[in-house]
């Protein structure tokens, strides 16, 4: 037999203090009707029946861990016919063990022998009762230990499908981005416009601020505040009659944690659905503000504005929605107000989080 298989005896007869303190317990309670009656002293009583407790709970404690894999009958069962034999086993050798040399032997003496059956039948009908109680409580501990475990592990899973979920939207955001400006930046090379190079510098800084945050799941409101610039001034290059932006943000919330690339979904919305398909185009103003501990996201557009009732527009708002339901649950909402006497007011709010 290898190491691993063997138990060292000491660590079979370590019981634990709850289980001592229920043998005290159980003895003390059932010596003292039991000394009302008892001829000879009530020491040796309570000594008698604390030890066949005793025995009865190291018998308890082996059979709970040796054999290891019981082949003939469930440990249980073990456990409580081993309680049952310890009794009237213990009991016995107490007696003998105490018998004056000379003496007659304890079955011989009237009262001796009927203490010795008042015992073992008061502890045959407690004693197994006792060990089914501890065995039901040791149940029931593992099934909450396992149930704790399974739910500590389908949170991990939840948070990891969470996290590739998240990351799969955010690959999907990114690119959209990206070839919307390739596209507007296209248009200018095409027509020869002297403002292509500028538009490409500027296209370079947009790229600078976008790229290195694809891959990420956090981000700030101060880095999305610089990618949305960087994109606003881009949009401006290109539409320079038709586009005028202002962005504003209070210093606190700038260190809140925000989905990547929340921030420039609305406003790039608010150019494509607003300002471009308006023959005068029109302005976009960005407000960030932390109010009662949430965060709050405004992006309103003096463009082509929606129909009433419309609940979104394009796939990069429904993309949005969809991570910040991922992300915070019912605790984000994104709404679309139509403006007067045209427009589009877009508010995302959240709880504040301060950015990792």
């Amino acid at each position: 037999m290898s190491n691993s298989q063997v138990l060292s005896f000491p660590s079979l007869l370590l019981p634990s203090w709850r289980r001592l303190r229920t043998v005290l317990i159980a003895s003390l309670i059932w010596s003292l009707p039991l000394g009302l009656t008892w001829q000879s002293s009530y020491p040796s009583l309570l000594l008698r029946i604390l030890s066949a407790g005793l025995v009865a709970l190291l018998v308890f404690s082996v059979l709970e861990r040796w054999p290891r894999e019981p082949r003939r009958m469930p440990r249980w069962v073990l456990q409580v016919l081993g309680v049952s034999a310890s009794i009237p086993i213990s009991l016995w050798a107490i007696y003998v063990g105490s018998t004056e040399p000379g003496a007659p032997p304890f079955w011989q003496d009237h009262h001796r022998a009927g203490g010795f059956a008042m015992l073992t039948i008061g502890g045959l009908l407690t004693a197994p009762w006792i060990a089914m109680a501890a065995l039901l409580r040791q149940r029931d501990a593992a099934v909450r230990n396992q149930a704790r475990a399974f739910e500590r592990e389908r949170g991990e899973l939840e948070r990891q499908a969470l996290d590739a979920r998240l990351r799969l939207l955010q690959a999907q955001v990114t690119p959209h981005f990206l070839f919307n400006t390739l596209a507007n930046v296209r248009e200018l090379v095409e027509s020869a416009s002297p403002r292509a190079p500028a538009l490409l510098d500027s296209l370079i800084a947009y790229l600078r601020a976008a790229v290195p945050g694809r891959e990420q799941v956090e981000s700030s409101f101060d880095r999305e505040l610089s990618l949305v610039r960087a994109y606003l001034e881009l949009m401006q290059m290109r539409i320079p009659d038709r586009l005028q932006y202002a962005v504003a943000a209070d210093t606190p919330v700038k260190n809140m944690h925000c989905p990547p690339m929340a921030l420039l979904t609305l406003v790039e919305n608010a150019v494509r659905h607003g300002i471009d398909p308006s023959e005068a185009g029109g302005r976009i103003d960005v407000r960030l503000r932390l109010v009662d501990g949430r965060c709050l996201v405004q992006v309103a557009d003096t463009g082509a504005g929606i129909e009433s009732g419309a609940e979104g527009l394009g796939t990069g708002l429904a993309t949005l929605r969809e991570r910040l339901r991922l992300t915070f649950g019912d605790q984000a909402s994104l709404r679309l107000i139509a403006l007067e006497p045209q427009g589009l007011l877009a508010e995302m709010e959240f709880p504040a989080q301060e950015a990792q």
